[in-house]
């Protein structure tokens, strides 16, 4: 059950070249038309999830203006590195899926198009992507908690041929904006359902801090945010819940019948924690269908975030144990690392 990296280091050049990376803005102006028509014709799931269960990362945080990662400030504002890394993640066959903002994603469909252009094949057919809609939340700002929908809306989500949209709000019981957060996501489940996209809805009770706030994940919290978040919108019946983890959790999820995906958490410098948790949660309760993961994927010491992701994906759709996944870790690191320069020579 020891995680080590052994002296191993990812390297994301040797996955992501460069020269890839600075064709993007290039496809951005000159082919934006394509690009458009190369998200209207990907082919989507006809159903959500293959065996009830999924897992999505998530990479949405610069939307915010959350790009700091451990003692740097600035880690997630690195385009390069965290677009090359989500892709790292989402290139493999097995993984479900991704969720980001407006522009996170369409860089991600424009690599998808320059790389079918190339090898008339797309590595973004039958993936699960789901648009982040409210990033208006600014970290740090007076107006955090009325976190207002200033990215997808559900006519562009239908429009883009994406899967659904992820939403959050913040509960602190004497801030108003808490209110209008939450009267936004009830219209946005309703008008997402009305369009048969589906709505990864985030409830969270926070606790204001000397910076920002703080998610309170004891039992009582859970559970009555679980209860409110269900309730909302005109039908539940295209709503997952996203719920941090905790030890009580088999207590939380029976609070609702709503599929739940746990939640990654803030940054830790290992995966051990959540490789544990998942775990655990997973087993808890038969409404447990996923995880929504994301810097602890994507930003792990120096190790390779598809290893990490794949091991994560083994414990939701395998059910295989901690030492099973952490094992699989070793198996995963490297694999396929050509995948792009190879269709770049």
């Amino acid at each position: 059950m020891d995680y080590r990296l052994d002296g191993y280091k990812f390297h994301l050049e040797d996955f992501f070249p460069v020269n890839l990376f600075n064709r993007i803005t290039d496809a951005r102006i000159d082919e934006r038309e394509e690009i458009i028509e190369h998200a209207r014709n990907r082919k989507r799931r006809t159903k959500l999830t293959k065996d009830g269960k999924l897992i999505i990362l998530a990479a949405d945080h610069p939307g915010r203006r959350v790009t700091a990662l451990r003692n740097d400030p600035l880690r997630m504002g690195d385009r390069y590195e965290y677009l090359g890394r989500v892709l790292r993640v989402i290139t493999d066959p097995e993984f479900d899926g991704v969720m980001a903002q407006t522009d996170m994603i369409e860089d991600i469909i424009t690599v998808d198009h320059l790389y079918r252009k190339k090898t008339g094949k797309s590595f973004l057919d039958e993936k699960v992507i789901v648009g982040c809609m409210n990033r208006g939340g600014h970290a740090g700002s007076v107006h955090e908690l009325e976190d207002v929908f200033t990215s997808f809306s559900p006519e562009s989500l239908k429009r883009m041929n994406l899967d659904g949209g992820k939403m959050l709000y913040r509960l602190e019981p004497s801030d108003h904006g808490s209110l209008i957060t939450i009267r936004e996501c009830a219209n946005a489940i309703t008008e997402l359902s009305r369009l048969g996209l589906y709505a990864f809805i985030e409830p969270a009770t926070v606790e204001g801090r000397e910076k920002g706030y703080a998610f309170k994940t004891d039992l009582e919290s859970l559970v009555r945010d679980a209860g409110a978040a269900a309730a909302l919108g005109e039908t539940s019946l295209y709503t997952w819940l996203k719920l941090s983890y905790n030890e009580s959790f088999e207590r939380v999820a029976r609070s609702t019948t709503l599929p739940i995906l746990l939640l990654g958490g803030p940054a830790k410098d290992s995966p051990l924690d959540t490789i544990k948790s998942f775990a655990h949660g997973m087993k808890s309760a038969p409404n447990a269908r996923g995880a929504m993961v994301g810097r602890n994927v994507t930003f792990v010491q120096d190790d390779d975030p598809r290893a990490i992701a794949m091991s994560l994906s083994m414990i939701i759709h395998e059910g295989c144990d901690v030492g099973e996944a952490i094992e699989y870790i070793r198996t995963k690191r490297d694999e396929d690392i050509d995948f792009f320069s190879e269709f770049l020579a």
